[in-house]
């Protein structure tokens, strides 16, 4: 809040001079008081959402941190752009390449010796 310029505290010290011809005094506490109650309002949300400002922030900064060393270790949800085709194309390739290698011998544990 850097271009504020009134503080509730202002408003509520506030004095007007009496004039003859002026506002009465009561009408203008009156508005000053709504006033006031919608200044602390004000001030009071404005600091939360600093507060979650800052919070959100942090949160960014270290997100952004994780991403850069290579991510969490957390499985990565498959893009929502993936179809149930492509999966069963993956699916029948790795099906494939891990029932093909059983059929040619390759996984025969005779071999590994």
């Amino acid at each position: 809040m850097e271009n504020v310029n009134l503080t509730p505290k202002d408003i509520v010290n506030k004095n007007f001079k009496p004039k003859m011809r002026g506002y009465d005094p009561a009408d203008v506490d009156e508005f000053l008081d709504a006033v006031i109650q919608d200044y602390e309002t004000f001030t009071k949300e404005n600091q939360r959402l600093q507060v979650e400002n800052d919070r959100l922030v942090a949160k960014v900064d270290e997100l952004t941190k994780q991403l850069a060393v290579g991510g969490t270790g957390k499985a990565v949800r498959p893009a929502a752009t993936t179809t149930n085709m492509d999966i069963l194309k993956r699916l029948s390739n790795l099906e494939r390449h891990v029932f093909g290698a059983q059929l040619n011998g390759e996984d025969d544990q005779s071999n590994r010796f």
